[in-house]
């Protein structure tokens, strides 16, 4: 029911979605149940889309009497992400309704109307999707869970307290906020009644890391091939999944890829989650992109196995097990129902009871900032570097192989023009000489796809990871600032030492999640590009090799003269 508001602020939009309101302006809510602490409505100059919720006070009319609230935003809103309001009017996601199955027969196009979120700078952090379903456990051994009928304070604070005393962040587009971090830290997140899921940090023996999936498992994406369908109207490329712990294939198309990618995003507040291959409009059928798409899925994919927590989510794993069109559809809206994202995720994690400085945190922190940094700008430059070497293969590197063959394929030809001074087998020799120069300009064209390729395939990778990290290190920033005003507003007498002591404790969950996934990452990183480097230079060796063997053939064909 639609409700009429008050701006009690400016706010200028920033993206086509959003619309500016002017203080004081009178405005209609759409639905005064904000999603992720913005409304839907209209202002007075006609134009529709969102402003934040913290913005606008409503102005209720009851039939005994008037009265004006102020809409606050939820203390667990999230923020919000572009992508999940594609077109105006919006419905909000937690009031959107189920999937008809009669709209949805052909389970190859169900994602044709899921939510998407928008591969853009803020993404990674869409937080909580506000569904109300409990998800049932699952029957794989890879997700484990764990009953928890209570909670612990450094999780949420007691649901008699309505909020935190600390400020919220004035930006409430940071993502900080919109992951729902913030309000994970301050206590704001509802306590669950049960969390079904757990996900466990342990001390390695430099620092936090996840503890390993008990029952690892790898999986093949082979066989690209093109299908169609409604007679060859539509047209895709469905690739072969296998995972290794089932050995069961099922086929999946890029969409599908596509939708657990998002689910991931949707989830994993803390998590460098990769990113998918980029889309293409035009030529998705030609043979060089569908072998590129593959490589990359295949590096995605890789990654995802060995990551202990992405490897366990039952989303991931309905993805890689289902292949009946019914339970795909059921498991679908069950993964799009998971209460556990955002901040709720923060609540799954298991702690150490190790002590950790904070300070000794935040300085560990800075200096993975500046590592990751300094290695985006390596990874990109490499890129750079690579991808100019690739058109010198094709281009350069082949044309002047082949104007040396040409060269002395012209001198062989000036020398049979005198037969009586000519020398056969001379000639023969120095033709022979130009036709291998030509061939060994074709093999520096070929040759990108069996090294330069590849290593060009693990650096997108690798960007798209490190892409993450300035997101991700903000959320620590975020706690670390709730901690330290925490204790000013203790000190001063302004809030209760427990109260601090819990926004301290719960940015110890976030700080050791941060240091997991920076260990993680430590950890695959050297797996990755030592494969690289290896695969990279044996493929170099193998290949000056064939060019040395072209040429002592050649010269052998001299040694008779």
């Amino acid at each position: 029911m639609s409700v009429k508001a008050k701006a009690i602020y400016t706010f200028q939009s920033e993206n086509k979605e959003e619309i500016s309101i002017q203080e004081n302006e009178e405005l209609v809510i759409f639905d005064e149940n904000s999603v992720d602490g913005w409304f839907q409505g209209e202002n007075s100059r006609g134009e529709r889309g969102l402003f934040p919720a913290s913005y606008v006070e409503i102005i209720r009319t009851r039939s005994n009497s008037n009265v004006t609230d102020c809409s606050i935003s939820p203390a667990g809103s999230l923020g919000k992400d572009s992508s999940y309001f594609p077109s105006i009017p919006i419905t909000p996601p937690h009031l959107q309704q189920p999937y008809d199955d009669d709209e949805d027969d052909d389970w190859d196009d169900w994602d044709d109307r899921s939510t998407v979120v928008d591969d853009s700078d803020h993404s990674r952090s869409p937080g909580a999707n506000g569904h109300a379903h409990q998800s049932p456990l699952s029957n794989n051994p890879n997700v484990h869970y764990r009953a928890k009928p209570h909670m612990e304070r450094q999780d949420s604070i007691s649901s008699s307290r309505k909020g935190s005393m600390v400020g919220r962040n004035l930006n409430r587009f940071s993502s900080f906020v919109r992951s729902g971090v913030e309000a994970f830290v301050l206590g704001d997140v509802p306590m669950m009644a049960k969390i079904a899921e757990s996900y466990t940090i342990e001390m390695g023996p430099l620092g936090p890391r996840w503890k390993e999936n008990p029952q690892p498992f790898s999986c093949s994406i082979e066989d690209p091939t093109k299908q169609t369908k409604f007679k060859g109207i539509k047209t895709y490329i469905s690739y072969r999944v296998t995972p290794s712990h089932t050995g069961r294939p099922v086929y999946r198309r890029y969409k599908h890829f596509d939708w657990l990618y998002n689910r991931l995003l949707h989830k994993f507040t803390v998590i460098s989650v990769p990113h998918l291959p980029e889309k293409q409009a035009t030529g998705r059928f030609e043979e060089d992109f569908i072998e590129k798409r593959k490589r990359r899925l295949i590096l995605w994919m890789n990654h995802m196995t060995s990551h202990p927590v992405l490897s366990q989510y039952e989303g991931f794993e309905h993805f890689l097990m289902c292949a009946d069109d019914k339970q795909w559809k059921l498991g679908k809206r069950r993964a799009e129902k998971d209460e556990m994202v955002g901040a709720h995720f923060m609540l799954t994690l298991q702690i150490p009871n190790e002590h950790q400085d904070l300070q000794d945190v935040e300085e560990r922190v800075d200096s993975f900032k500046a590592f990751a940094k300094k290695m985006d700008d390596s990874v990109m430059q490499l890129t750079h570097v690579a991808s100019e070497l690739v058109r010198k293969h094709l281009g350069g590197f082949r044309k002047e192989f082949q104007r040396l063959g040409n060269a002395f394929q012209s001198i062989s030809q000036a020398f049979m023009l005198d037969p009586p001074h000519s020398s056969e087998a001379l000639n023969n020799a120095i033709s022979h000489t130009g036709r291998t120069y030509e061939n060994i300009g074709e093999m520096f064209a070929e040759q990108p796809k069996y090294d330069l390729f590849q290593m060009l395939d693990k650096l997108s990778l690798y960007q798209g990871l490190l892409a993450n990290f300035p997101d991700i290190i903000h959320l620590q920033k975020g706690a670390f600032a709730k901690v330290k005003e925490s204790q000013r507003m203790s000190d001063e007498g302004k809030m209760d030492q427990d109260e601090a002591d819990g926004i301290r404790k719960r940015c110890r969950t976030v700080g050791f999640a941060l240091q997991a996934e920076m260990s993680h990452f430590h950890q695959q990183r050297e797996v990755d590009f030592k494969d690289m480097m290896q695969a990279y230079l044996r493929e170099q060796i193998a290949f000056y090799q064939r060019v040395v063997q072209q040429l002592e053939r050649t010269l052998r064909m001299y040694d008779c003269l």
